[in-house]
């Protein structure tokens, strides 16, 4: 009996050993993931990702690349939703000028036959300061110098990309359909994001919840990712703190207090939202915002969460609707 016992146990450790090493394998692919989309990103050859630039426009299609391979499906035959926006003088070297810029869009289709005509959407913005200027948001105003933005935003595209990869590599599909979307124009003053609800491709009452990662990429020692709006849906806040309690992380949950950033276009209209953030920092808004200070294997962990996040309100069984926080 005692032998028995024994290899019981034997048999248990090698099981735990073998599943936390593939845990912590599949961790480590996410974060070389994550590394990589927000190295390329936030590279000096995209100049800060300044609207109407080929730096903003490369990140678009490097976005768009992603989205072809991961399968996502097409609105109007396109992945690019183009708009205009006003460029003021001494922004980013540039004389005031009207600009083309783009979001980067595309869906994955929910598998039940009912709930696949309401949809989650999971964005993230790309576009950043370009060489900063004098009218631009730049905390340096008067230093021209690259404004990588690898916290602010590289990291919540890093962060968007790992999560399509996840879910179409999924064997399940989620119930409700899933639109991931890249805005530019969002430190303009989030006009991608108002071009996007302003311009719904599906009924506006179909939209259900918004999750917005903005500067995902610097969690700190006590792994603190914060969020706003999760209050926005029903028992949103009991199942933030329930996928918190196995995450890693120490998730602070606010039901209201939504925050500044694209979901605020979508909670103005009335749509359910939740906002991540891993808060700020010196370097917001500087040229000192580079990918040497990115915790990219807390960006994994952040990723995992989000996803978890995601995949759950996709495949909610009560109805969703939006409850005002103001």
């Amino acid at each position: 009996m005692l032998f028995l016992e024994k290899i019981k146990w034997k048999h248990f450790f090698i099981i735990a050993v073998f599943l936390s090493a593939t845990v912590s394998a599949q961790n480590n692919s996410l974060a070389k993931a994550f590394y990589k989309h927000d190295k390329y990103l936030s590279s000096d050859k995209m100049e800060g990702r300044f609207p109407g630039t080929k730096g903003n426009n490369d990140a678009a299609a490097y976005i768009k690349k992603y989205f072809q391979k991961y399968g996502l499906k097409k609105f109007n035959g396109n992945y690019y939703q183009p708009f205009k926006i006003f460029v003021k003088e001494g922004i980013n070297k540039m004389q005031s000028d009207s600009v083309v810029a783009q979001n980067v869009v595309g869906y994955i289709e929910g598998s039940d036959s009912n709930l696949k005509n309401e949809y989650v959407v999971i964005g993230a913005h790309y576009d950043h300061w370009g060489w900063g200027g004098k009218n631009s948001g730049s905390k340096k105003k008067d230093t021209m110098a690259i404004h990588n933005g690898a916290d602010d935003n590289a990291s919540g595209v890093a962060a968007l990309l790992c999560i399509l990869r996840k879910v179409t590599k999924s064997k399940v599909k989620p119930k409700r359909s899933i639109i991931f979307v890249s805005f530019s124009g969002e430190e303009e003053g989030l006009l991608g994001s108002k071009y996007f609800v302003n311009h719904l491709a599906v009924p506006k009452n179909g939209v259900k919840v918004m999750l917005n990662m903005d500067m995902v990429g610097r969690l700190n020692a006590e792994k603190q990712i914060y969020m706003g709006g999760a209050g926005t849906f029903p028992d949103g806040v009991e199942l933030m703190k329930q996928l918190g309690e196995k995450s890693g992380l120490n998730p602070v949950i606010h039901a209201g207090e939504v925050g500044g950033s694209d979901h605020v276009s979508f909670y103005k209209s009335s749509i359910a939202v939740i906002g991540f953030h891993t808060g700020g920092h010196p370097q917001y808004h500087t040229p000192e915002d580079d990918i040497n200070l990115i915790n990219f294997k807390g960006g994994a962990l952040v990723t995992e969460y989000i996803y978890e996040a995601l995949i759950a309100i996709a495949n909610y069984q009560q109805s969703l609707y939006f409850i005002n926080q103001d």
